[in-house]
């Protein structure tokens, strides 16, 4: 698939600046592109990169209007910009319907239209898919969950029964929805489980990373909201609330009951304890711990950067000792007070 520039501005917006005839044939990052690609600059720093590049086109934002010669895409954002013209020139292939002959498929399920069903899937009764959905080799729909149209389940997604999944979603393979949550209670000296009949509710155009897993509530649903963006081995437990559009990075954790608010950014690696809330606009930096509620839009952040292993130490041997430290400070700083009144 390729398309001119001026194709390229026709459908997608923007001001071109040049030969609007150039051929695009696919995307490409600034020290790589050749002539029959397009590539963007959304940062000064690269300028460098932009002068030496071989790209037959670039996107820019205004500031970068006239910073270059070769043709160019003037737009507000150009790092989006550029994931539609990527999306543009790799578009996924049309569904095949059809199920494949080793699927197993319950007589009361409801399959919709031009329905794509590989090999050796399994859905349970009363199980409803909408129409056009693709459902990838080995994934499992437990009975009575409901996957709306146009989503997609690539190879091994697991969906336990009582789910419900939003249109448009899509879910990487080795994703678990609905397993139980994490209930348990001490009876007399033994862990007693606690049944876990809530479901999971996911929004319209959901995107769910490999490999991670999403509990089912323990009396009410967890609800992952529209637009929210789940990348690889995030754990999120039960009853847990996700807002809309917040995007989620790999290896988080999400605690039972907590509430996340919509528009959040959370690094990598971080985690948030149980029965919390975040309010809305709320950025989380990498590996932060945050173990209470917090209330403010903002950027938070409880990293520890890494240094040599025995300035390391040295420092982690203050910080266990700084509530002594913040003693002894303050009796020296009462007695200089004292010494500044004479007494």
């Amino acid at each position: 698939m390729f398309f001119t520039l001026a194709g390229i501005v026709e459908r997608l917006g923007g001001e071109l600046v040049g030969e609007g005839g150039i051929i695009v044939q696919q995307v490409a990052a600034l020290e790589n592109a050749q002539a029959d690609t397009i590539t963007f600059l959304a940062n000064e720093r690269y300028l460098s990169k932009l002068k030496s590049t071989k790209a037959g086109a670039v996107i820019v934002g205004e500031d970068l209007r006239s910073a270059l010669d070769v043709p160019h895409i003037v737009a507000a954002n150009p790092y989006s910009y550029f994931a539609k013209v990527s999306a543009l020139l790799n578009s996924e292939p049309d569904t095949v319907p059809g199920v494949h002959p080793s699927a197993v498929i319950d007589s009361i399920a409801r399959i919709g239209d031009g329905v794509q069903i590989g090999p050796c899937v399994v859905i349970e009764a009363g199980a409803v898919i909408a129409s056009n959905v693709r459902i990838g080799a080995g994934c499992f729909i437990g009975a009575g969950s409901t996957i709306a149209e146009n989503s997609r389940l690539y190879a091994n997604v697991t969906i336990y029964k009582g789910c419900t999944v939003g249109a448009r979603a899509i879910i990487h393979s080795g994703a678990v929805i609905g397993a139980d949550g994490f209930g348990i209670a001490m009876d007399e000296g033994r862990w007693l489980k606690i049944p876990q009949i809530g479901g999971v509710k996911i929004g319209d155009d959901v995107e769910i990373g490999a490999n991670t897993t999403i509990d089912r509530g323990a009396i009410e649903d967890t609800i992952i909201e529209e637009g929210v963006k789940l990348d690889n081995q995030i754990q999120i437990a039960h009853n847990v609330r996700i807002g809309a559009h917040t995007a989620i990075a790999a290896c988080a954790g999400i605690a039972g009951s907590s509430r996340v608010g919509r528009y959040c950014r959370i690094g990598g690696a971080s985690g948030i304890a149980g029965h919390l809330s975040i309010a809305d606009q709320v950025e989380i930096s990498a590996h932060t711990l945050v173990t209470k509620s917090i209330t403010e839009p903002g950027t938070y952040t409880g990293a520890y950067p890494f240094e040599v292993n025995r300035d390391w130490r040295r420092n982690a041997a203050s910080l266990r000792n700084l509530g002594e430290l913040n003693e002894r400070v303050r009796v020296l700083e009462k007695a200089l007070e004292l010494r500044k009144k004479g007494k």
